[in-house]
C-alpha cells in the first residue's frame, strides 16, 4: 500500500532536486516543475535501463580509473536526457558533469529522508 506513495514522493522529490540543481549552477536550466518530473522520469528510466549496459561495457576503463568513470556515465545519462526534452537544457558535457553531481548528492539525501518516512518491512 505505502510502496506507490513512497515512489510518487520519491519522484516528486527528485523533480525539486533538478529545480535546485538548476538554481544553484548555471550550466543546467530547467524551465517548470513539469519539465522536471519529466526529466526526473527520463532520468530515472535511463539509469535504469542503460545505465547498467554501459556499466558492464565501460567495466575495464571503469576499472582502471578505480571507479572514476563511473561519473562519466552519470553524466552521460544526464546529458542524454537533457538532449531527449525540451524543457531540460544543459550547456555542455562539463556542465552535465557538475550537475549530475549535485543531483546525485541529492538523490542520496532524498533516499535517506524517503526511507525513514516509508520504512522497508524487510
Amino acid at each position: 500500500m505505502l510502496a506507490p506513495m513512497k515512489i510518487i514522493v520519491r519522484w516528486l522529490l527528485l523533480a525539486a532536486a533538478l529545480l535546485l540543481v538548476a538554481h544553484l549552477y548555471s550550466g543546467v536550466h530547467v524551465t517548470s516543475f513539469g519539465a522536471a518530473m519529466i526529466a526526473a522520469l527520463v532520468l530515472g528510466l535511463l539509469n535504469t535501463l542503460l545505465r547498467p549496459v554501459l556499466v558492464l561495457l565501460t567495466l575495464p576503463v571503469t576499472v582502471i580509473t578505480l571507479g572514476l568513470f563511473l561519473f562519466v556515465i552519470n553524466a552521460l545519462m544526464f546529458w542524454a536526457a537533457a538532449n531527449l526534452l525540451d524543457g531540460f537544457a544543459v550547456a555542455g558535457f562539463s556542465a552535465a558533469l557538475i550537475g549530475s553531481l549535485i543531483y546525485s548528492l541529492c538523490g542520496m539525501a532524498i533516499d535517506v529522508v524517503v526511507e525513514r518516512i516509508f520504512p522497508s518491512d524487510v
